[in-house]
């Protein structure tokens, strides 16, 4: 991919329009964009090929896939080296209940973020999948209340409905 890939206002409205809907029909896609179908088919092309867009995924209700509470768990692992790190990453993706994980700077190492069908098994995945492991130092839980989305990627000097 390139460092730097040059983009103008056309692709900043293609990436946002499919950023909140990314199984708009290359037509309309077009007619948001303002451009011909054609052109847009192969601006999407262009910006897969340079890495910008990675995929497509279905955002998901878990509530009514029976795991409707979520929570978020800031861990801390020692020693903070790359063996111990490697190791707890791959542990956590083979976690049914963990939908989506980062490493981090700052006090915590991780920001976990799980989904699971109620409390008891909040506290089940924390000792039993998280805690039991040698290299936690510590965990903090927060439950998610609610959750919103927000507008998606608004890079400097782009703001939504500017050309």
């Amino acid at each position: 991919m390139p460092e730097n890939i040059e983009l103008d206002a056309v692709d900043w409205e293609i990436l946002r329009c499919l950023q909140s809907f990314g199984r708009m029909t290359n037509r309309d896609l077009a007619a948001r964009a303002g451009v011909a179908a054609s052109t847009c088919q192969m601006r999407v092309r262009r910006l897969t090929e340079a890495g910008v867009i990675t995929g497509y995924h279905a955002d998901l209700d878990w509530s009514l896939l029976g795991s409707p509470v979520q929570a978020f768990l800031a861990v801390q692992v020692r020693p903070h080296r790359r063996p111990v790190v490697d190791a707890f990453v791959r542990h956590l993706r083979e976690v049914p209940e963990v939908l989506r994980f980062y490493h981090l700077t700052g006090p915590d190492d991780f920001l976990v973020h799980v989904a699971v069908a109620d409390v008891e098994s909040l506290q089940a995945l924390v000792l039993d999948q998280v805690t039991a492991r040698a290299e936690v130092a510590h965990v903090r839980t927060n439950l998610v209340f609610e959750r919103w989305t927000g507008p998606g990627l608004d890079p400097a000097g782009q703001r939504h409905g500017s050309r």
